[in-house]
């Protein structure tokens, strides 16, 4: 594959895709109202003036450099990329193009993609939340992209820290497929730590972008970003969330989409809780296992539950004073003293019994000591 683009659709007319999508002064809605109006990408670079003009009223740059064609040089780096294996450029009038992404208000005219481009068309379901997760949040997200990548949907997310990257990984540990939507040109990982969660990506799924090459983090792009998450998916899962958050305005843009809105209630002294709360306040569908997500989806998606259930299963524990102390803890993180003073331990007793279950995988240390469960 190397050497040539690895999509359908000739060097030339991607070039002028390319060159649509950098028209100065010309932004996503105009680009497609340049294509409704001349029904190809060719047939607006063959137009003459006075044709682009009563579309491109004032746009003087955008109409110059339409008359001029594709700049060959300034695309050199572009096609240099889709050289490389797995490289892809979707076009609007691409018949791979996602169904799903075609009825939202404002789809991208093309993606960029590392992987499979044909995922894009697969039943899909977004999970998104906060950066900065508690543990028990980073354990829900991995659980339930576990659970539904084996009943079949892909898992799509942002690629972001926290939530974004478990969803990821939780798909990818079920041997599933899974989509991350980036927020730069695919010439870069953001962040720079998920480089090989990336790469694992590629292996079993895509990354897709609609920004150009050497585009960099700016912040303005990941809400931007958003709907196209929210557009290819059959609905979202919110894990947990902040008011306010990124990963509200992706759940906004589902329901202005028509899609589906899940979420997961938590604790109420957590504040990566209040977002989901307001979501299930203002319609969002509480769910606490993964069957209640695939109840709503699995007609439309033609998947069904796994018969072992990830995300209720509590974990067995022989020792009676450990199972006794794991009750105390309950579901919400605990400092060290609140479990002596539950369980009427003593210290060095509750210490020893913490230690054994850590080690065991049975709870964790959050932020300030405070303990909590593991479900798995």
């Amino acid at each position: 594959m190397n050497g040539a683009p690895t999509q359908a659709g000739s060097h030339d007319s991607l070039s002028l895709w390319l060159t649509l999508q950098r028209l100065p002064g010309a932004g996503l809605r105009t680009q497609h109202e340049l294509l409704a109006h001349f029904g190809s990408v060719e047939k607006i670079f063959s137009a003459g003036r006075g044709l682009l003009e009563q579309v491109l009223t004032g746009k003087n740059a955008a109409i110059n450099s339409i008359l001029s064609g594709p700049d060959t040089a300034a695309l050199k780096t572009d096609f240099e990329w889709l050289g490389e294996p797995e490289h892809h450029l979707l076009t609007w009038d691409d018949p791979d193009y996602p169904p799903l992404l075609r009825e939202i208000p404002d789809p991208p005219v093309m993606l960029y993609i590392i992987g499979q481009r044909r995922i894009l068309a697969h039943p899909q379901l977004a999970i998104v939340g906060s950066r900065n997760p508690t543990p028990m949040g980073r354990e829900n997200a991995q659980a339930f992209a576990k659970a539904l990548a084996r009943a079949g949907l892909a898992i799509t997310s942002g690629l972001a820290l926290g939530i974004d990257g478990a969803a990821h990984r939780g798909a990818l540990g079920a041997g599933g497929n899974t989509i991350a939507i980036a927020g730069t040109g695919l010439d870069r990982v953001y962040p720079a730590r998920h480089r090989d969660l990336a790469h694992d990506i590629v292996r079993h799924g895509a990354l897709v972008s609609e920004f150009p090459l050497n585009t960099p983090p700016l912040p303005e792009n990941f809400p931007i970003r958003n709907r196209i998450i929210s557009g290819l998916s059959l609905g979202t899962l919110v894990v947990e969330a902040a008011l306010p958050s990124g990963s509200l305005i992706t759940a906004r843009l589902a329901g202005e989409q028509g899609r589906e809105v899940f979420a997961i209630p938590g604790s109420i002294h957590a504040p990566q809780s209040r977002g989901c709360h307001a979501l299930i306040r203002q319609g969002a569908k509480l769910v606490e296992s993964a069957q209640d997500i695939l109840e709503e989806l699995g007609p439309l998606a033609s998947v069904t539950l796994p018969v072992e259930n990830e995300i209720t299963t509590a974990p067995p524990l022989s020792d009676a004073n450990m199972k006794a102390l794991l009750d105390h803890i309950g579901h919400d993180p605990v400092s060290v003293d609140t479990l002596i003073d539950r369980s009427g331990l003593t210290a060095d007793a509750v210490s020893s019994m913490l230690l054994q279950m850590e080690l065991n995988g049975f709870v964790s240390r959050g932020p300030g000591g405070k303990v909590h469960r593991i479900i798995r």
